[in-house]
């Protein structure tokens, strides 16, 4: 199948459905969890298994159980209404125990300094950034706040691809992590991300309120922070010396190759809410 029209099927299709996950919330949204984890679980395997090109690593059992258990961790949190600081204190926890793993089962340590780097990378880049995504459905408002965070990222990605398919074969080539990558399309990912605020705006005024200047400025630095997070997993992929993360994704590679931006804006994306809504 043409990788356009797998793309494409990819976005009217996936993302139709977790925006539908995500709306119907049972559970506290039990469903959108058991997401998340596996999401961590497969993008741990994917981020692993990129670094050992470059780098010795601790056990990968041990680095997939670490990094899983704060996904975990932020479920059981919302699911039993626990104060969400618990999931910081699991990541800390975590970071502990791979520490006290590498003085306990290394018998020589000239690679220790590189199990523990890579370790605490993982862990945070493929366990901690995703909880984020959980954190969320605690709000009182988890529907529509988490709905158009997977919306804004993914029109960020989508509109930016299409722009670069339309209008970018010209201006490539300025951003050396990503050569393919285009000024239309990074264009296009402002102006997909904006406008999908400014929907969410006139859609739910009460829970997106505020002036349409502060609605643009919010679009705008979560489609900033979606292109940094796309170009930071370009960089790791280059350096790791591979084209894409993995191949369970049709058109897209693997699962960190499409939730590269989504573990990246998370956290913002949280604080913003938080903060201004």
């Amino acid at each position: 199948m043409n990788k356009v029209v797998q793309r494409l099927l990819v976005f009217f299709i996936g993302l139709p459905l977790v925006i539908c996950l995500v709306w119907f919330n049972q559970f506290h949204h039990i469903a959108l969890h058991v997401l998340v984890f596996a999401a961590s679980l497969l993008a741990t395997s994917e981020l692993y298994a990129m670094l050992a090109h470059k780098f010795s690593l601790q056990a990968r059992p041990v680095v997939l159980i670490a990094s899983v258990i704060i996904p975990f961790i932020a479920a059981l949190a919302a699911l039993l209404e626990f104060k969400v600081s618990i999931i910081n204190y699991a990541f800390l926890f975590v970071l502990l125990l791979c520490m006290a793993y590498e003085v306990l089962s290394a018998n020589s340590f000239e690679n220790s300094l590189s199990h523990l780097v890579t370790s605490v990378f993982v862990i945070f880049y493929a366990g901690f950034l995703p909880s984020f995504v959980s954190r969320m459905t605690i709000h009182e408002h988890s529907r529509e706040f988490i709905a158009f965070f997977f919306l804004m990222v993914c029109m960020c990605d989508s509109v930016a691809w299409f722009f670069g398919i339309l209008f970018g074969k010209n201006n490539k080539g300025f951003i050396k992590a990503s050569p393919n990558k285009s000024i239309a399309g990074f264009l296009g990912g402002f102006a997909g991300t904006m406008l999908t605020a400014f929907v969410a705006h006139l859609l739910f005024p009460e829970i997106f309120y505020g002036s349409v200047v502060k609605i643009l400025l919010f679009g705008f630095f979560v489609a900033f922070v979606a292109i940094a997070g796309d170009l930071v997993e370009s960089v790791i992929k280059r350096s790791a010396e591979v084209k894409d993360s993995g191949t369970i994704i049709p058109g897209r590679g693997g699962v960190l190759d499409s939730i590269d931006s989504i573990v990246f804006v998370a956290p913002v994306y949280y604080f913003g809410i938080n903060f201004l809504f």
